[in-house]
């Protein structure tokens, strides 16, 4: 009976420990691979839990589309999450430039995570101000193609690549992003979004096209 215990006990360390190794052992992320159309579904569904200020939603959802779709270990993919998920909650309630800096350190330590387990060569922190500065833009007025060409700029540091087609994708997610704000306080319907989440595919496909890799 003893020794029985003491296997069990023996197993349930080698288990633990192995899904602890599984959970946090670093791995190479893949930001090229990704899936359009599920990409596309899961940003629509992460545009209507933070404007329904649902974080924790929010958050689930972005821990899945780093783990699912780039491919990042399950610990890397929560750390992820909590750095996007939390800069968008501390940047919602800001109302100038000054106090969306809070959003910042975030967006960096975001960003350098990301550099460093996909290989890409990028600079975290101008791709953290980039994402920060398109944000703001879209508070003060400026219209859909012009903070569109902000994102595309996010895209072109992480990448280091600079055409028609990721111009174009971002552009596209910034006119969806106009048509949601037009129809804020209520205004969204089921169709509305459907129509988000068509152009959303349709932009994301043009990322991939634009990012992917030579053959």
């Amino acid at each position: 009976m003893l020794r029985f215990i003491r296997n069990f006990f023996l197993l349930l360390i080698v288990v633990l420990i192995a899904g602890l190794a599984y959970g946090l052992w670093p791995r190479k992320a893949d930001l090229r691979g990704f899936d359009a159309d599920a990409v596309a579904r899961l940003e629509t569904a992460m545009w209507r839990d933070y404007y329904a200020h649902d974080h924790k939603a929010l958050a689930a959802k972005l821990y899945e589309l780093n783990r699912e779709q780039y491919h990042f270990s399950p610990a890397d993919s929560a750390r992820l999450a909590f750095y996007a998920g939390k800069a968008a909650q501390l940047f919602q309630p800001t109302q100038s430039r000054a106090e969306a800096q809070a959003a910042l350190p975030l967006l960096v330590s975001f960003f350098t995570l990301m550099q460093e387990r996909s290989g890409e060569a990028f600079d975290p922190a101008n791709a953290a101000r980039l994402e920060l500065d398109w944000w703001q833009l879209r508070r003060e007025n400026s219209t859909p193609p012009e903070y569109g060409k902000v994102v595309a700029q996010v895209s072109e540091e992480i990448f280091h690549a600079k055409n028609e087609r990721i111009t174009r994708a971002a552009i596209q997610r910034a006119v969806m992003m106009g048509y949601r704000d037009e129809r804020r306080d209520g205004r969204m319907q089921p169709d509305d979004w459907a129509l988000i989440e068509k152009n959303l595919i349709e932009s994301y496909r043009d990322l991939k096209a634009g990012v992917g890799r030579v053959p």
